[in-house]
């Protein structure tokens, strides 16, 4: 699994250029129309992080490989990416409309106190793959060449309108959920539950064989948070249903899947970067959650 991609080598990969304002203190924002990146000469990035957010709009046959999973795209849809998940997004055929925009936790951050990953589509293990009607697809086209518009203006606010164009996309997604999905009070025990998700997630993805998994256990995680075990467990269990151990297991689970289905490595490599002592434990391990063995897994 390659590294992730930064802002920098998105540009010179995809444009071959970098804008002036690249490191800003606003953060960085921009927006492209797909219809330039698609066809036999687009560079196509490899399934990796990017050290960026990333919203796409898109009608067309594609892949969304995300974390372990892959969603098979086939008519419109809005895609959410963030620095913490891999992903790669396949293209089936070269008939591919739409629009992306990236953009930094910074140019989030500017004026709200609300980070990327407290949002529900960005957050780990949340739903980042939306479908759309025809006319949701033309809605959302129509703010994307707003964005566009007013990226070129020399309007003294624009990023503060831009950022507003960018959580108007986050509300014409969170709408096509239920709405009891969507909000949570903000208790003692959510915050837990969501630093436990972010500590966890922060382990993540393996980019290299030397690479390893330091926090494996409910008491590590208890620790690092400055809580009991039993007041880590409660809280997660009453927020996600799963205690912590069950938790720690999924995401071991769903990162072993996917180093061995975008890696060559071996399956000890595998075993020493998820924390395992022997990889035998790891195969145990792995087959006890999946029900096969990881070579199995690999050949499918």
């Amino acid at each position: 699994m390659t590294s992730a991609v930064s802002l920098a080598e998105f540009y010179q990969q995809k444009i071959h250029w970098l804008p002036d304002n690249l490191k800003q203190d606003i953060g960085h924002f921009n927006v492209f129309r797909l219809d330039d990146f698609v066809g036999p000469k687009a560079c196509h990035l490899p399934y990796s992080r990017k050290d960026f957010y990333k919203i796409t709009l898109v009608q067309g046959r594609s892949n969304y490989h995300f974390a372990d999973k892959t969603v098979e795209i086939r008519g419109h849809a809005l895609l959410f990416a963030n620095p913490m998940v891999p992903y790669d997004w396949e293209m089936l055929d070269e008939e591919q409309s739409g629009y992306f925009c990236i953009f930094t936790e910074a140019f989030l951050q500017r004026y709200l106190a609300a980070a990327g990953l407290e949002l529900p589509m960005f957050r780990p293990g949340g739903q980042p793959l939306y479908s759309l009607t025809p006319a949701q697809f033309v809605a959302l086209a129509q703010l994307f060449e707003k964005m566009s518009a007013e990226l070129s203006s020399d309007y003294a606010y624009k990023y503060d309108l831009l950022r507003n164009y960018v959580f108007e996309l986050v509300h014409s997604a969170l709408k096509l959920q239920p709405a009891a999905t969507l909000y949570h009070d903000a208790t003692a025990t959510t915050r837990i539950a969501s630093l436990f998700a972010e500590l966890l997630e922060r382990q993540f993805p393996i980019e290299a064989p030397g690479q390893r998994v330091r926090l494996r256990s409910a008491q590590a995680f208890a620790g690092q948070l400055a809580v009991h075990v039993n007041h880590l467990n409660r809280a997660l269990k009453a927020v996600t249903g799963k205690t912590t151990t069950e938790l720690i297991a999924a995401r071991l689970v769903q990162e072993a899947q996917a180093l061995l289905k975008h890696t060559s490595w071996q399956v000890a490599e595998i075993s020493y970067c998820l924390g395992f002592e022997e990889p035998a434990h790891f195969s145990n391990f792995f087959k006890k959650h999946t029900g096969v063995a990881p070579s199995v897994q690999r050949a499918v």
